[in-house]
């Protein structure tokens, strides 16, 4: 499961989001075989939003102690999910991150309103300004 997948996953169980068309997937080649397959289906957004993000966010256990609302990092620690530094390389790279990976104070903003923004393309309410 993609990382993005995982913390989808940790919001709303019960629910799936639209795949991550990840750098490798982006760059790969048409072979003849993939060439002739027709293109797979994208599914639509859900017709029914999934829930408040926040509020799901804000509910969880030890929410009160994290920053979750602008750190990339204490969003992935209320998860229960992996925030270490190679994680959140791997992350921007799922989620076409061009920046520098090195610039981590910059990577982890961008990470952190892009999963904001792809939670609520994905059916999550999330009010804009914690999104792009």
């Amino acid at each position: 499961m993609s990382i993005f997948g995982s913390i989808f996953s940790k919001i709303f169980p019960s629910a799936k989001a639209d795949p991550v068309v990840t750098a490798s997937a982006a760059a790969a080649p048409a072979s003849a075989a993939t060439a002739a397959a027709p293109a797979p289906a994208v599914a639509p957004p859900p017709s029914i939003p999934l829930g408040d993000v926040p509020a799901i966010l804000d509910a969880m256990p030890g929410a009160s102690r994290l920053n979750w609302r602008t750190s990339i990092v204490d969003l992935m620690k209320l998860l229960g999910l992996e925030s270490d530094l190679a994680t959140r390389r791997a992350l921007a790279d799922e989620l076409l991150y061009s920046g520098d990976k090195s610039d981590t104070a910059t990577m982890n903003i961008w990470l952190h309103r892009q999963v904001m923004t792809r939670l609520a393309a994905n059916g999550g309410t999330v009010p804009p300004e914690l999104r792009d």
